[in-house]
């Protein structure tokens, strides 16, 4: 059922045209911000009246959307380089490093356990590694990197399961098809089925990056560019915050 404030449709493959509405602000945004914006398109309804619709997916199927035309008023992406291959397609001057994030390993719910470090993702125990495709997913770019800076992609790189987007590499963990999952620690706040086994320390992992602008071809530019705003804003960050999201640096 769709709430009143916002419609949040995961989009893993085919280009969508959503129609802006008067009063409404089309959002492309990356899978792993769908619950937060949620929280955020109703206090920005409440605010100013204005409808927030977030189409949540993949960053790079969301990017190839935007360059095929799809309609999207504003990109938030889940890493710089998506952001960068729509480059053409942004307003000049929107661009801005809005949140950042940090990796986690999860493991299934019903086996949970503590690590130490993701160096333990070498022993046998960990058959299938659910990860984001690294050959397009923004977690799965962050993860291959990860892996290589500490040594062990080689090692593990075999057992790795690449996934369409970083909520699939999640699914995979919660319905028991991989042993373990590398997502981004804010994931585990949307689910029951997995736990968390390991958070890398931000100062160790990858600098992961959301860049947000907007899209030339938006129909509300106007109304985008207040509500780019206000995500830069205490209420908004606030609520980013709560749900585990930094404020980029």
């Amino acid at each position: 059922m769709l709430k009143p404030a916002v419609a949040v449709a995961f989009v893993l493959a085919a280009v969508v045209a959503v129609p802006a509405q008067r009063g409404e602000v089309l959002v492309s945004a990356a899978a792993s911000l769908a619950e937060v914006l949620e929280k955020v398109a109703r206090a920005y309804e409440a605010r100013t009246g204005v409808r927030v619709v977030v189409n949540a997916g993949a960053s790079n199927t969301l990017a190839r959307q935007i360059s095929a035309g799809a309609a999207a008023d504003l990109f938030i992406s889940a890493d710089e380089s998506q952001m960068d291959a729509v480059r053409s397609e942004i307003v000049a001057g929107t661009r801005v490093n809005l949140l950042s994030n940090q990796l986690a390993i999860a493991v299934p719910a019903d086996r949970p356990r503590r690590l130490q470090s993701a160096r333990e993702l070498v022993q046998p125990g960990f058959k299938r590694i659910a990860i984001g495709d690294p050959a397009a997913v923004p977690a799965g770019v962050y993860v291959k990197s990860y892996l290589q800076k500490l040594g062990i992609w080689e090692a593990v790189s075999a057992r790795t399961v690449p996934s369409p987007s970083v909520r699939a590499a999640l699914a995979a963990v919660e319905n028991g098809a991989a042993d373990a999952a590398i997502v981004y620690r804010t994931d585990l706040a949307s689910t029951h089925r997995a736990s968390l086994a390991l958070a890398i320390p931000v100062a160790d992992g990858p600098r992961i990056v959301y860049p947000a602008a907007l899209i030339r071809s938006g129909r509300n530019r106007d109304a985008a560019s207040r509500l780019l705003a206000w995500l830069q804003g205490p209420e908004a960050t606030g609520i980013f915050e709560a749900a585990g999201f930094a404020r980029a640096k």
